[in-house]
């Protein structure tokens, strides 16, 4: 006949590292996946909500940039300008000249509108009675003077030789007369489209044929290029002067991903943004919508956090149903073997009268087996207390982060983590208890373990109603013990005591420390309940000795407390108070913290 594998505390140790490494794997995976999600879905609202706004923009920009191609033919008709281009010097055609063309500039509304001769000097102009005017000037350097000759129309962006003000100038050929050629220019102010780009979301920029941001919702982005310019660049921008006096200081600049045609992930003087690229109809130019990555990295990180939480609520929710069962199996189990001893017994006593001794060393270990269940069982029912406080935790944490109280969900993390913590320490007392070794014992501060513990009893207080004080004198007392080992006793007293005061008109818990003789502190817990029958107190701390009504407790939990504090040199005492309602007083060696 086969026997069964024999499972090691090596397997066992093996088993439970294997389904820690998956569980924290299963986390993980939810943290990635939502990240991933949340990050693609936020990607693509900001991709679409750019390209919305860059249509819009561009569509502007190139109308505003067409409206004044019908001037050269209305200028050209005009008997004044022709007649000055032929007499340039003529006093009464220049004013004849000025005045027109500061009417017709008045009805364009353009910024300026002048005419220069073949030379590119300016013969009148819109603002011939301003300071600082055009009228006079010689502009043949300027490329839309030389592109306008050459190519009969011509276009340029950059700041006003006498205005100082950056704009954008649309030049065209007349040619009716072609003994004396002329040229009309335009320039348009542009930054009153810029004012209205601030109001939209995000950052936006236009960058011109040199790779230069010419306009700009930022004004530290203003007049500086990409890419660092070369030598025949920096050449043409001596001679046009485009920028006026602007340093063009290049930008840290860098591509770090092509997200789609148009689209990249670009880092600019180390702030990462989402570039958005359009190019211009009538313009040699490209606008770019950039738009901040932090809140949807944010995001992201909020819904990696939700998505793992909610993994870990699940695990936890498997891992409190799996308990439950094995303590129904443990249970059911325990029943057929108490009720396999009592038959034993039972015809053990009728035929077997003489062997009455043998007879009762068997119930003796039957009962053995018995309580050993029993203790299985009210040992997965502390294990359960902090799985619940720690479910209650992780619902909180997902409530807190809809509310971006980030702080709080922090809070809740170290919470839960604390809790794994004393789950770890209270499944390896069971080996503790097992080999029968000491406890670990260490200073511990009584004001912590008690805020432990309502942590892990605040949903039974909340229910019956319960008020807790708490007066410990020092308020930094602290003792000689084992932390989970003093945990566990502070849970079992503190939930018996408000189980005990349901039917109290008066639900008050109070806890006080003080130090108590030679080195040693007392730790007080006391309720306003009904107090413990006479008949009971002796043996409350016996097995299966309890007050609470049939199925309701296993009469153990004060026994393992009682067993817990002599372990760690200590001792434990019950009564009833004068004033009504019961008291369990905690010996234990005082611990002296610097």
């Amino acid at each position: 006949m086969d026997r069964p594998p024999v499972v090691t505390p090596r397997h066992r140790t093996f088993r439970a590292a294997l389904r820690w490494g998956a569980a924290l794997a299963l986390v993980a995976l939810s943290a990635f996946v939502g990240h991933q999600l949340s990050q693609q879905t936020g990607l693509a609202r900001m991709r679409e909500a750019a390209e919305h706004r860059l249509d819009m923009i561009a569509t502007g920009l190139d109308a505003e940039l067409t409206r004044f191609d019908y001037l050269p033919a209305l200028l050209e008709m005009t008997p004044v300008v022709p007649a000055l281009l032929r007499s340039p010097g003529d006093p009464a055609l220049s004013d004849a000249a000025n005045r027109y063309l500061a009417g017709v500039n008045a009805t364009t509304r353009a910024e300026m509108l002048y005419v220069l001769d073949a030379g590119g000097t300016s013969l009148a102009a819109s603002d011939w009675d301003q300071p600082g005017t055009t009228v006079g000037q010689h502009f043949a350097f300027r490329p839309y003077m030389i592109d306008a000759l050459a190519h009969g129309r011509g276009r340029f962006y950059g700041v006003g030789i006498t205005s100082r003000r950056p704009g954008y100038y649309l030049s065209y050929a007349l040619r009716r007369e072609q003994a004396a050629p002329g040229v009309v220019t335009v320039k348009i102010n542009l930054e009153d489209n810029e004012s209205a780009w601030r109001k939209l979301p995000g950052d936006l920029v236009v960058v011109d044929q040199r790779g230069v941001i010419i306009l700009s919702t930022r004004d530290d982005l203003k007049f500086r290029p990409l890419l660092p310019m070369d030598a025949l660049q920096r050449a043409e921008v001596l001679r046009a002067r485009p920028y006026g006096t602007a340093p063009l200081e290049p930008l840290q600049w860098q591509r770090v991903e092509a997200l789609a045609p148009g689209v990249d992930l670009l880092r600019i003087d180390g702030a990462d943004k989402l570039g958005t690229t359009r190019t211009l109809r009538h313009a040699p130019w490209q606008l770019i919508a950039l738009d901040d990555m932090g809140a949807l990295r944010v995001g992201a990180r909020n819904a990696a956090v939700t998505a793992a939480l909610g993994m870990v609520a699940l695990l936890l929710l498997g891992v409190t149903l799996w308990q439950r069962r094995l303590a129904e199996r443990q249970k059911l189990a325990n029943q057929a073997a108490l009720q396999a001893a009592h038959d034993s017994l039972e015809s053990m006593v009728v035929a077997r009268t003489a062997q009455l001794h043998a007879a009762q060393d068997e119930l003796v270990q039957a009962g053995k087996m018995a309580a050993l269940g029993q203790m299985s069982a009210g040992l997965a029912h502390e294990l359960n207390q902090p799985l619940t406080a720690m479910r209650t935790l992780s619902e909180s944490a997902a409530i807190l982060l809809d509310h971006r109280r980030d702080d709080d969900v922090r809070g809740n993390l170290k919470r839960i983590r604390d809790m794994v913590d004393r789950l770890a320490r209270l499944t390896a007392q069971l080996k503790t208890f097992s080999h029968k070794q000491q406890l670990q014992r260490v200073p511990v501060v009584l004001a912590g373990a008690i805020a432990e513990a309502q942590v892990i009893v605040a949903g039974a207080q909340q229910k019956y109603g319960v008020q807790v004080e708490i007066d410990l004198d020092p308020p930094q007392l602290a003792v000689m013990a084992d932390e989970a080992a003093l945990g566990s006793v502070l849970v079992n007293l503190m939930r018996n005591a408000i189980e005990a005061m349901e039917e109290a008109p008066q639900r008050l818990l109070r806890l006080e420390g003080r130090l108590h003789g030679d080195g040693r502190a007392l730790l007080t817990v006391s309720d306003t309940g009904p107090g413990i029958r006479d008949d009971v107190v002796p043996h409350l701390f016996e097995p299966f000795v309890t007050t609470k009504p049939a199925g309701s407790g296993l009469g153990l939990g004060l026994m393992l407390c009682a067993q817990l504090v002599r372990a760690m040199d200590g001792d434990l005492q019950a009564g009833n108070r004068a004033g009504g309602g019961a008291y369990f007083a905690v010996e234990l060696p005082a611990a002296g913290l610097e």
